[in-house]
């Protein structure tokens, strides 16, 4: 039997998540039963994105889709992601979605970003430079690699 939040309903039963959180979770069920382009999914949630989250949003998707042609791109929760197959690699998190100070680029367990016992998977983005776009590019590559 399906839960509530399955349905696409929140109830009190979802207690401790804040209504971004729940919010997500029902982007998320939406993905799974759309039959949405995952590119047309993607431009479309960064076009819904408000300043500067927007520009930042359609600059890192344009990185990479550069670095990294062979992910595919797909909504994840409702935000942006890129998988291998049918999972996901890397994702960006727009400041605005948990109303937080930073969007973040995240990598998931799949990304080839092992250095010794520990390393990042999330990194905070406040602005793009060329430096910054050189790590973005080569975070990605590695994360393919």
């Amino acid at each position: 039997m399906a839960t509530e939040l399955e349905k696409g309903k929140a109830t009190k039963t979802a207690k401790g998540l804040s209504k971004e959180e729940i919010a997500a979770m029902k982007e998320y069920l939406k993905e799974k039963n759309s039959k949405i382009n995952g590119e047309s999914a993607v431009l479309e949630a960064i076009a819904k994105m408000p300043e500067p989250d927007r520009s930042m949003s359609k600059r890192l998707h344009a990185l990479i889709k550069a670095a990294a042609p062979n992910l595919v791109p797909r909504t994840w929760y409702g935000m942006p992601a890129y998988s291998k197959g049918d999972k996901v690699v890397c994702f960006f998190q727009p400041a605005s979605k948990f109303k937080v100070r930073y969007m973040t680029l995240g990598f998931s367990d799949e990304a080839n970003l092992d250095e010794g016992n520990i390393w990042p998977v999330t990194f905070a983005l406040m602005k793009f430079t060329p430096a910054e776009e050189a790590k973005i590019t080569a975070l990605v590559k590695r994360a393919v690699g």
